[in-house]
Parts: C-alpha cells; sequence; structure tokens
C-alpha cells in the first residue's frame, strides 16, 4: 500500500467524483482511477460502488476511510517532526553573557545540550546596556542580565528570572578574617578600602554593595581601581598590610579564581545576592528559546545551594 494511493482514494471519497478527484489533486483522471484500483485489489476488496450513475463508498470503503484519513494524519504529523528538527539544526542562539557567571552557565549549556543537542550556542561578552541593546536590535536572541530588572530600561523586553548569585567578600590571604573558617560581617571590613569597577560599568554589583556597607553603618572608603579583575585580585593579594583592601566577587565565579593569595569570605549580611534573568524580546521570539529556558530551569532546579 502506498501513501499515494491512501490519498488518492481519500479525495475521491470526499468527492465521490473521480473526475473532480484528479482535478483538485492536479493530475489525470486515468491515474486516480488506476492508482486506487491498484489498492482495492491489494486489500482484496472494493472501495467503490461504481454500477450507478454516482460513485459511492461501499461499506468496506466506509470503515477503510477513517482509517485512510488517520494514515495521512500521521504522515503529516511525521513530516512536521523532521521539519521542525531541519529548522532546529540550523539554529544557533547568540547569547549575551558577562563575567562571573561560572558553573551557572556550564549546567545552562551542559542542560541545554542533553534535551535539545541540535542546537547551536554562540557566547557574546559585553556589557550590560550594549547586551540589552543588541537584543532589542535582534542582534543577539538573549541575554544574562543580573540586578533589578525594572532599571534595565528597555521598551519591548521581558526579563525571566533565573537564580540568585551570592556575594562573597575578597581578602588578602592573609587577613585576620582568612585565618577563621565561615561566614564573615560587613561591619568586619569597615575602615578597609574598597574596590570597585565603575558604576557604569555594573550599576547593580555597585548599588548594592555601597548600599550593604550603609546599612551596616560605615562609608567604605575607595580604593585604587585597576583595568581588569584578575589587576585587582593580584593587587589585593599583593597588599603589603594584612588589612590590605577588598572586594566582591560572585561566588560561582569565586571558584573557578584560582589565586591562592586571596581569601573569599561569604557574607552573613542578609541581601548580600543579585538576581540573575534571561533578557528577552516580548515578542517575535527566536527558535530554541523555549529549550534555552528549559535548560535554565533544570540548572535552577539541580544546582547545588549557593552554586
Amino acid at each position: 500500500m502506498e501513501l499515494r494511493q491512501v490519498r488518492y482514494f481519500v479525495m475521491v471519497a470526499q468527492e465521490l467524483h473521480f473526475g473532480r478527484a484528479a482535478d483538485r489533486l492536479h493530475i489525470v483522471q486515468s491515474a486516480v482511477s488506476q492508482q486506487v484500483r491498484r489498492l482495492e485489489r491489494e486489500l482484496r476488496t472494493e472501495l467503490f460502488d461504481r454500477s450507478a450513475r454516482q460513485v459511492r463508498l461501499t461499506a468496506a470503503g466506509e470503515r477503510f476511510l477513517p482509517e485512510a484519513r488517520a494514515l495521512l494524519a500521521a504522515e503529516e504529523r511525521a513530516r512536521a517532526v523532521v521539519a521542525e528538527l531541519a529548522v532546529a539544526r540550523a539554529t544557533t542562539l547568540r547569547l549575551g553573557t558577562s563575567t562571573g557567571l561560572g558553573a551557572h552557565l556550564d549546567r545552562v549549556l551542559d542542560a541545554l545540550a542533553g534535551t535539545a543537542p541540535e542546537i547551536g550556542v554562540e557566547l557574546v561578552a559585553g556589557r550590560t546596556q550594549e547586551r540589552l541593546d543588541r537584543v532589542a536590535a535582534r542582534e543577539l536572541d538573549a541575554a544574562f542580565l543580573r540586578g533589578e530588572a525594572a532599571d534595565a530600561g528597555r521598551d519591548g523586553l521581558r526579563y525571566v528570572p533565573l537564580w540568585q548569585d551570592p556575594l562573597v567578600a575578597v581578602v588578602p590571604a592573609r587577613h585576620p578574617l582568612a585565618a577563621s573558617p565561615g561566614t564573615i560581617a560587613l561591619a568586619d571590613l569597615a575602615g578597609v578600602p574598597l574596590v570597585l569597577t565603575d558604576r557604569r560599568n555594573n550599576r547593580a554589583l555597585v548599588d548594592l554593595v555601597v548600599t550593604a556597607c550603609h546599612t551596616a553603618g560605615f562609608e567604605p572608603p575607595p580604593g585604587p581601581r585597576y583595568g581588569s579583575l584578575d589587576d585587582t585580585l593580584t593587587a589585593i593579594g599583593a597588599c603589603g598590610s594584612a588589612e590590605g583592601m577588598w572586594t566582591v566577587v560572585y561566588e560561582a565565579h569565586a571558584r573557578r579564581l584560582s589565586t591562592p593569595r586571596v581569601a573569599y569570605l561569604p557574607f552573613r549580611n542578609p541581601g548580600m545576592e543579585l538576581t540573575t534573568y534571561l533578557a528577552v524580546r516580548r515578542t517575535d521570539p527566536p527558535p530554541g528559546l523555549e529549550a534555552l529556558l528549559r535548560a535554565c530551569a533544570t540548572r535552577a532546579a539541580t544546582a547545588d545551594p549557593g552554586s
């Protein structure tokens, strides 16, 4: 039995006329009649009563018709699945990322590769506003964003909350606080110069840390600024005094930083964390976005606390 024969049979059953069926199939009537006859010979029964002036379905034809339609519907579903896979294979998600995602990003990409291996990923680094601009301009499909989504200031975007990113303090390895394991209080760092990036580079992080210090009862003296995080960590580790300087990094990123001359200390102050969001367009989402969101949800569900 060929699907072509089944398709011709269904069309004749709908029209109850071989000529009209042929017109709708855009082939000659003789081809339709020939293929239906072959189908009847294979099934060893007549599907149409051709004895009257009007073509009619036989009892066998009546019983066969719904099954034939189901067969053709299954064919369409099979074709649709293959077509979707073909589109997905051609899909590459362009994702805006930032420093410090650490194991979070690894887990998202692992989950995506496990559930949708046909989707490629292109990672594009950049400052927060640059990433959001590129999502709005359709140059990126989505972008990771930390901080308050309400501050992002981009019409046409929505912000999907993903997970919390705790902060840890970075102090010289010989700092007195580094000698005792456990959490520290922000007030323990009062009077020690604080090294932070320019606010324009990471407004959410800078505002969080400065506000938390004020809440803890002190104004952190500003430390020198360096060109990169690596330079900052090197300078903190090389401080001549034990107390030296301090900064903050995301806990997930700290696990990637192998700098033995500094120590990473978690805070016991509440609120020393930022929410990570995925910024996406409100309309016309790119292919593969739902798979990415599922991968992000998988990461959030399976990650260890604080990772």
